[in-house]
């Protein structure tokens, strides 16, 4: 149960209180100029943490594929990995008013409803595991909120709202692959008891 893989995925949940309180106590460490755009030092390095928390979800497939250590444990673990890495950072941008708070909404309830689905087959001993248009969202999600925590910054310098368009893109990903879970396994669930 504890491989490689589900260590990699653990760590990554271990990094979400770091991350939070790296973005969210008031530190005094200054703020990094870039051209005329700043932004503060915490933000700097939060944005820094989360993606790097966010690319070992990629180093934890690729190893449990790799070395043949797909799990159901690691199945569940990793989209809940993701889903709490992104709905923290989600809450701390509406937070900071760097992203729109019903888009947040939007997103965490669509995870918490997928996991609940997931939680139901579960039961069933059914286990659903992550497909191609939940991997887009959850890419699609990181981007979006990777740039709004960097405050748009390189796109801020040429005025391009780069990390509100990425968002939108998130949200409408959110929506899609949320349908399709429930559209894909709708039977099983109205037949779970």
């Amino acid at each position: 149960m504890f491989n490689l893989p589900n260590k990699i995925t653990l760590s990554r949940i271990a990094l979400i209180p770091v991350f939070m309180v790296i973005m969210l106590v008031p530190f005094q460490w200054g703020a990094v100029s870039f051209g005329s755009e700043s932004i503060p030092v915490t933000h700097l390095i939060g944005a820094l943490l989360f993606i790097f928390a966010s690319v070992t979800d990629w180093v934890d497939g690729y190893y449990a594929r790799k070395l043949n250590l797909v799990t159901n444990f690691g199945k569940f673990l990793d989209p809940l990995a993701d889903k709490l890495l992104v709905s923290s950072a989600l809450i701390i941008l509406v937070h900071y008013h760097l992203a729109p708070a019903w888009m947040a909404i939007v997103i965490i309830s669509r995870e918490f409803a997928v996991t609940g689905l997931r939680l139901v087959l579960a039961g069933t001993g059914e286990v659903v595991a992550a497909n191609m248009l939940g991997k887009v969202k959850t890419w699609a999600q990181i981007i979006a909120i990777s740039a709004l925590l960097l405050h748009n910054l390189p796109f801020e310098l040429v005025s391009f709202p780069f990390g509100s368009l990425a968002l939108w893109v998130a949200v409408f990903f959110t929506v899609v692959s949320g349908w399709d879970y429930f559209a894909k396994n709708w039977d099983a669930l109205k037949t779970s008891n």
